[in-house]
Order: C-alpha cells, then sequence, then structure tokens
C-alpha cells in the first residue's frame, strides 16, 4: 500500500527482453500445419491428415525449445523461481 510505484526509466532499465525472431516463424508453421492437417482430414484424407498433426506436434515442440533455448541462453532460468 505505502510502496511508490517505479518510475518509467526505473522500468526500462531493470532488464529488457530478448525475443528470438525464429519464434514467430515456428508460430506460422505450426499453424500452417495444423490448417493443412484439418484440410485433409476434413477432405476424407485421413492418414494424409494424421501425418500432418504429427507434423504438427513436432513443430510446435520444436517452437517451445527455441523459446526455453533462447531464455537460458540470454540468462533467464525458466526451471528457477526468482
Amino acid at each position: 500500500m505505502g510502496a511508490a510505484e517505479p518510475s518509467l526509466e526505473e522500468l526500462l532499465e531493470q532488464k529488457k527482453r530478448v525475443r528470438n525472431p525464429l519464434v514467430p516463424v515456428g508460430a506460422l508453421m505450426t499453424a500452417g500445419v495444423l490448417t493443412a492437417g484439418l484440410i485433409s482430414f476434413r477432405q476424407g484424407n485421413s492418414h494424409l491428415g494424421q501425418i500432418l498433426m504429427r507434423a504438427r506436434v513436432v513443430v510446435q515442440g520444436a517452437t517451445v525449445a527455441l523459446m526455453v533455448g533462447t531464455a537460458y541462453y540470454y540468462g533467464g532460468n525458466p526451471w528457477k523461481s526468482s
């Protein structure tokens, strides 16, 4: 209640987030594979749809691994609390 809120300059000096430009690419690839798989199921090609759904899981896992790896590389440990 009595604590003063930090100013904008203090917030900017604390820690700047590093963004990996490949993460949005992974997210778009995941969405594209998901869409292709759903279209394949809709058209009746269940075998191709199953393959694409498995590919989506692989791409999604790679994207998450990229995000965790980027955080760990730049000093943030996702498994420890502050």
